[in-house]
């Protein structure tokens, strides 16, 4: 790494001490982590692209915009910035020479963050191999390209401030709420925006539909969010991607629990389960169902024909994982949706990647199925194991597979 070829440069030329480079590697080490909390990786870093290295494309109804390179690369990157630099782009949104960022990059949440965390996730950057890479300019049409009016926004919807302990609630309660609101920034994905693409500060975590994907409601409501998980449950989901009868992580969620919270100590997991079963309950977007599904039904139409032929050997009829809890449908929300977005971006893309075990995978259908047949077992899935009664189209599977690009 690039702070190993400095420690060398130091060592040979100025002999530091063994506690100021002990001091150093710690620091690094808690900004890694931090920058982990705050899955700085996912939305900095394109599909093989190299770490940190910008370019990642957030797709907005007036336009797209297009994530900056943060590697230590003084022409490209974030090498020039002093730490007065850094800190404002975290804490107000204004970076390097006043340039003011959009709200697609969370600094509304990490605004919460004490500016010592904030320094130590800069010296993590700062240690790592230089990159250069220019993402490409964003394609915001006029009035949204004029980056001076974020002043104005930011005087409306930022609320500048560190985040401050309830004296009222325990030492767990406090870190998996400053976890959830600051650097995790749940909010960020899982509450409405209003016209103006600030969060809906009236319906928080209540759900939101994300780069085509349901960002599903984790308030405390038993039907519609989380309220009827056990925290262990909640670990589950978080360190693993799954919990049997609760939720499978899919999509962009899928890469927060890849990237950033299978990383987080035991503590920390606990401590933000703790924090989101204490919430408002929120009961809006999908629900729970609570049907429960019988064996295989006697009608022999196409949906119930490629679900036979395709999915029967892993999800059994009665809604249970045939050959892991990974597979259960019975109680999954997707299942329930009658937009199917969640559902048909599973199918099309597929669920997990090669660093989980086969039996948590899922292939993608989108090249061996046509239109007419997804849209059947959809249609099948969300009648049999939801309650919605649901029926997708032909025309809503074209649809979605135009957005995945599958």
């Amino acid at each position: 790494m690039r702070f190993n070829r400095l420690v060398m440069l130091c060592l040979g030329l100025s002999g530091l001490s063994s506690t100021v480079l002990a001091a150093d590697a710690e620091l690094i080490e808690r900004g890694k982590y931090l920058a982990t909390a705050a899955d700085c990786v996912a939305c900095h870093t394109t599909p093989g692209g190299k770490p940190f290295a910008g370019g990642v494309e957030f797709k907005l109804p007036f336009g797209s915009l297009y994530s900056p390179n943060i590697t230590p690369d003084d022409e490209t990157g974030i090498g020039s910035w002093s730490d007065e630099d850094f800190v404002s782009a975290l804490h107000s949104g204004v970076g390097k020479d006043g340039k003011h960022y959009y709200p697609a990059f969370p600094y509304t949440s990490y605004t919460l963050m004490p500016e010592d965390e904030v320094l130590a996730i800069k010296a993590y950057l700062v240690s790592l191999e230089p990159v250069s890479n220019t993402p490409p300019e964003n394609t915001l049409g006029f009035p949204f390209n004029q980056r001076w009016g974020m002043f104005f926004w930011n005087l409306l919807f930022l609320d500048e401030g560190r985040y401050a302990a309830d004296p009222q609630q325990s030492e767990e309660w406090n870190r998996g709420a400053y976890l959830v609101q600051g650097p995790g920034h749940c909010a960020e994905c899982h509450t409405p925006r209003n016209m103006f693409q600030a969060l809906d500060s009236s319906q928080p975590l209540a759900g939101n539909l994300v780069q085509g994907w349901q960002a599903y409601n984790i308030s405390a409501d038993e039907a519609h969010g989380i309220g009827a998980w056990s925290e262990a449950e909640l670990v589950s989901y978080m360190s693993q991607g799954h919990a049997a009868g609760k939720g499978v992580a899919a999509g962009p969620m899928a890469e927060v629990v890849e990237k950033s919270l299978q990383h987080l100590q035991q503590r920390d997991l606990s401590a933000i389960a703790t924090y989101l079963l204490s919430t408002e309950p929120q009961p809006t977007g999908v629900a729970r169902p609570t049907k429960q599904p019988e064996g295989m039904p006697a009608e022999r139409n196409l949906g119930v024909k490629v679900f036979a032929g395709a999915c029967a050997s892993c999800h059994r009829w009665d809604g249970k994982g045939n050959q892991s809890p990974v597979a259960t449908l019975m109680g999954l929300k997707t299942v329930n949706d009658p937009a199917a977005t969640n559902l048909l971006g599973i199918l099309l893309t597929g669920h997990g990647g090669e660093q989980l075990p086969v039996d948590q995978r899922m292939p993608r259908f989108a090249d061996g199925y046509s239109d007419p047949e997804l849209a059947a077992v959809s249609s099948f899935v969300l009648q049999h194991f939801g309650q919605s009664g649901a029926q997708v189209s032909a025309e809503d599977v074209a649809a979605k597979r135009g957005n995945t690009g599958h």
